[in-house]
């Protein structure tokens, strides 16, 4: 996993110019890119990374820096350039949603966090969890990244710098630079994250926020426990659910260079992202895509694997497939989710934001960097 680069809280206190990056490797071989979070300025996809606006706000008067990626309103989403998730405006009245104000083009934030300096679980040398993993970011108890000012529309703005340091995927901080299009922002933040499918699509998508602690401590984001009070837990409906579904596999093949290597067990060894599902995608599906992941973990039965079954899977009807045939079982203990044909949900929710698509181009092959034009 990619280095995490911890800043000082003087740097942001002056305001001054986090040079931190590295020179981008291109890749071995190109591939088209399609910007979906059309505020993404640049994306490494070799690298896993993007460079895009960071916004100031405060908190109890002191700096807080944060992203905007999605909009519940259609037209506020566009003059942002965020993503489009009216699903978000669902969880409106509920401590999933942060009450801020505005004054000024400023945003004051209710709730803040505790940035740490964390390493993501990974494995012991016999291929278990080690016993103990230092505490992740944290969120106070009124902090969510969903923001609303009253106005009936809701914000994912995650936090990503204050006082106490900064997120675990960010890379580098640049309050110096001013991107073109967007005159209110501070500067530019460029963040780590993970590959993962939608319809046989590869994409890249942040990991920001989690209401679960082991996932936040998996995933190198923030806990952010006021998160499971989005409703949906095991639904995608547009009409009363905030989430959408995220599959990850437990047990997928692991090896590193292997064609079909997939899985969390796969991505806690260190050998590449757990390659996780999404069920739905920006702009696409009627209004039903949400960054409210709602976790629903997967593994492949010992018989599935003996009948040498066990494969990569890229889409929710992969998935769904091979849940049918009694391939892959739930490890979930919530409600069956009628969209995914039963798959019962995790209790958890995963705020990871589709940024960058790669269509028609596998893991490891994504192309050299690109800037949004």
């Amino acid at each position: 996993m990619r280095k995490k680069i911890m800043l000082l809280a003087t740097v942001l206190a002056l305001g001054a110019v986090a040079a931190l990056g590295g020179a981008a490797i291109p890749a071995s071989a190109q591939g088209g890119v399609n910007f979906v979070l059309d505020s993404v300025l640049r994306v490494n996809p070799e690298e896993e990374t993007v460079t895009m606006p960071v916004y100031r706000g405060t908190f109890g008067g002191s700096p807080v820096h944060y992203i905007v990626t999605e909009s519940s309103n259609k037209e506020d989403a566009e003059r942002r350039k965020v993503n489009y998730a009216p699903k978000l405006a669902n969880a409106l009245g509920t401590r999933a949603v942060q009450k801020v104000t505005r004054t000024n083009g400023v945003v004051d934030f209710s709730g803040t966090v505790r940035f740490a300096s964390t390493r993501p679980l990974r494995a012991g040398s016999d291929g278990t969890p080690p016993g103990t993993t230092p505490p992740p970011s944290e969120g106070d108890a009124n902090y969510s990244p969903l923001i609303t000012t009253g106005n009936g529309i809701v914000l994912n703005a995650s936090q990503v710098a204050n006082a106490s340091g900064v997120h675990d995927s960010l890379v580098n901080l640049d309050l110096g630079a001013r991107p073109a299009g967007f005159p209110n922002a501070a500067g530019e933040v460029t963040l780590g994250t993970f590959g993962g499918f939608w319809n046989s699509s590869d994409l890249l998508y942040l990991h920001m926020d989690a209401s679960a602690l082991d996932v936040a401590t998996i995933e190198g984001s923030t806990f952010a426990p006021n998160l499971n009070f989005a409703p949906g837990l095991g639904s995608n409906n547009p009409e009363t659910s905030a989430r959408s579904a995220i599959i990850p596999i437990e047990n997928g093949i692991e090896p590193r260079n292997a064609p079909e290597r997939q899985g969390l067990q796969s991505f806690l060894e260190n050998q590449g992202d757990p390659l996780n599902v999404t069920q739905t995608f920006p702009g696409k599906q009627d209004g039903r895509y949400s960054p409210i992941w709602d976790v629903h973990i997967l593994r492949w039965t010992e018989e599935a694997i003996a009948a040498g079954e066990r494969r990569r899977l890229d889409s929710d009807s992969d998935v769904v497939g091979e849940f049918d045939k009694g391939n892959l079982v739930s490890t979930g203990t919530g409600p069956p989710n009628p969209s995914l044909d039963g798959i019962r949900a995790n209790n958890a929710i995963s705020n990871c934001p589709i940024v960058v698509e790669l269509p028609s181009v596998n893991p490891g092959q994504r192309g050299a960097p690109q800037e949004n034009r």
